[in-house]
């Protein structure tokens, strides 16, 4: 047999998903840009955060290739105390609690303009943080709260900045100590980053020589932003953290749609304009079975820990708002998405069921027995159509007519007149064939329950922007009624502040409810799984998003000559350093 020999050096080129290029090089991301694309996949390349999520392919925290030590905690589990190690950022100032002051000192100025604050929670909710060494910070809580919430949702937010970004176009300011600067420090960053929503890269080409982005204290540096989206990275050789970068470079490319792709896999991963770590597209030759792109690429599932779903525009101020904010209408919605069908036909085996806001996969005590294999509304049109005809609609006719207004028992409820047709717009990401079946098959099965659903497809990352959270402005004046951008939520610990809290900057429906806001905070004030029963039950019953088939994020094709890609992280960050290549050893 011949023998495999590791080979130093090359390059890797990455697949990027249709419609997500990187937008966001700042690590203190905005609500219409917050997702793992900017984050997982490029920003924590070259800059680390306090705490490093996934380790040997399991759920929790990887200790090693974390910034933070271990939290310690007081005897009435309200202060915590967290030793940062002394790595080193690429300019030579060495990773230290004032970085971590620094980034509070923003968070809490500008919270609401992180994709990640949620009202009333971290840091609103603590009393004080402080620097208490050169290399320690503290941070002292409002009351004691789940130490799991705390270290998987709270602290994790945190990503330590170099004193190198801590300026304005005036020079250097001091917001690492006055938190009063931190306001203006933040509008010149952002400046330096560009608009996140703009479709143009002109901006983002400026990045890899920009004196604020290229101090680094990750594994890897951006050489290069390509007008195209195209991105290169190289080593940075000052990295001080374990597990250095073992290839010459990585490069991530756009990629238009899951036919192109597909077609560059086919091709192999050797050769001009080839690709060495793609997807194997659902639907495009993807099946249960054996590798179709064997023996030249290796299939590794990228199974997150997730929920999919598509978003529903509480806030919209016409019609469809009034629609949407009855619970009997999204239960109806949600009856009418065949799960089952989806992840067995359309993600042809590779899909899953989701029963509430709770992931399913990988199993787990914290998911509620109450929900069951199928959840509060599984598929299922009749009893859709009878939720409609109960509460005042004649389902006889398609669409489905109100014929009993009203607030009552029995009617149709606030905002909808007599003769209300039951229409509504959907929106979808283009490109992506297996979404398209899934979204075609749930306009016919919503027609046979009286539902109309008018769908439109629209460019990813348009999509994304256009139909973010938040209400109207003047830029977006979020006229959106259905809408899903084929994602949802990867959870760090699955409660329920960043999505379903009144006025949480990512929760996309816009959802407001004083119980649900009730059941969320007991959820992080406890390990006691009842009350993170309660919460999801709660939400399922209520429905403020509907519900997709799981899938995996993507079915990774990766060149069989290049190794250390797996165990595949649950939460979808990636160690392209821990990556290189093997070779036939000469005989």
């Amino acid at each position: 047999m011949q023998k495999l020999v590791k080979k130093t050096g090359g390059v890797a080129t990455w697949a990027c998903l249709p419609g997500f290029p990187p937008a966001v090089i700042f690590p203190f991301t905005p609500p219409e840009r917050y997702g793992m694309r900017s984050l997982y996949e490029f920003q924590m390349l070259m800059y680390r955060p306090l705490y490093w999520l996934g380790r040997d392919g399991g759920t929790g925290i990887d200790w090693d290739l974390s910034l933070g030590e271990e939290p310690v905690w007081d005897a009435d589990g309200r202060t915590c105390t967290v030793r940062i190690k002394p790595w080193k950022w690429s300019n030579g100032e060495t990773v230290c609690a004032d970085n971590v002051m620094f980034w509070m000192h923003m968070l809490q100025r500008k919270g609401p303009r992180f994709g990640a604050y949620v009202k009333g929670f971290f840091p609103d909710n603590l009393v004080s943080f402080a620097k208490v060494a050169e290399d320690t910070v503290s941070f002292t809580f409002d009351r004691a709260y789940s130490r799991n919430w705390v270290l998987l949702n709270q602290l994790t937010m945190i990503n330590p900045m170099p004193k190198a970004w801590d300026r304005t176009a005036d020079g250097p300011a001091d917001a690492t100590h006055d938190p009063e600067q931190a306001e203006a420090v933040f509008e010149y960053l952002m400046a330096q980053n560009g608009d996140p929503t703009a479709e143009d890269n002109s901006h983002r080409m400026r990045w890899p020589d920009s004196p604020i982005w290229s101090v680094v204290n990750g594994p890897w540096r951006l050489r290069e932003f390509a007008a195209d989206g195209s991105v290169t990275f190289v080593p940075n050789e000052h990295y001080s953290g374990p597990n250095p970068a073992q290839l010459d470079e990585f490069r991530q490319v756009p990629i238009t749609t899951d036919e192109q792709e597909y077609e560059l896999l086919r091709q192999g991963p050797h050769g001009p304009g080839a690709i060495q770590v793609g997807f194997l597209p659902m639907g495009l030759g993807a099946a249960g079975g054996p590798n179709p792109l064997a023996p030249h690429y290796e299939l590794h599932p990228q199974r997150l820990y997730t929920i999919h779903f598509m978003a529903l525009n509480f806030l919209n101020r016409g019609i469809g708002g009034h629609l949407i904010r009855q619970p009997y209408i999204r239960q109806a919605l949600q009856s009418c998405m065949d799960q089952e069908y989806g992840a067995r036909e359309i993600y042809q085996g590779y899909g899953w069921v989701q029963t509430g806001p709770v992931p399913v996969l990988p199993h787990s005590d914290l998911l509620s027995p109450e929900l069951g294999p199928e959840g509060r509304w599984p598929f299922d049109p009749e009893r859709a159509r009878q939720l409609l005809s109960d509460n005042g609609w004649d389902v006889s006719v398609s669409p489905a007519v109100c014929v009993r207004p009203g607030t009552g028992p029995g009617e149709a409820g606030e905002g909808i007149p007599a003769g209300t047709q039951l229409s509504l717009s959907l929106r979808y990401i283009e490109g992506r064939p297996a979404l398209t079946r899934l979204m075609t098959q749930f306009v016919a099965d919503a027609a046979k329950a009286g539902i109309e659903l008018r769908p439109q497809e629209v460019f990813a990352s348009v999509l994304v922007a256009e139909d973010g959270p938040g209400g109207p402005t003047e830029q977006y004046p979020r006229t959106w009624e259905l809408s899903c951008w084929n994602g949802g939520w990867v959870y760090n610990y699955p409660t329920g502040e960043n999505l379903f809290q009144s006025e949480a900057s990512c929760n996309f429906s816009n959802y407001q409810d004083a119980r649900a806001d009730e059941l969320i905070a007991r959820t992080v004030l406890t390990d006691d799984l009842s009350a993170l029963y309660e919460y999801q039950e709660y939400i399922a019953e209520q429905a403020p998003v509907l519900l997709t088939p799981n899938f995996p994020r993507r079915l990774f094709e990766v060149a069989a000559n290049l190794r250390g890609f797996t165990p595949v992280n649950p939460y979808g960050l990636i160690n392209p350093e821990n990556w290189y290549y093997v070779e036939e050893e000469a005989s």
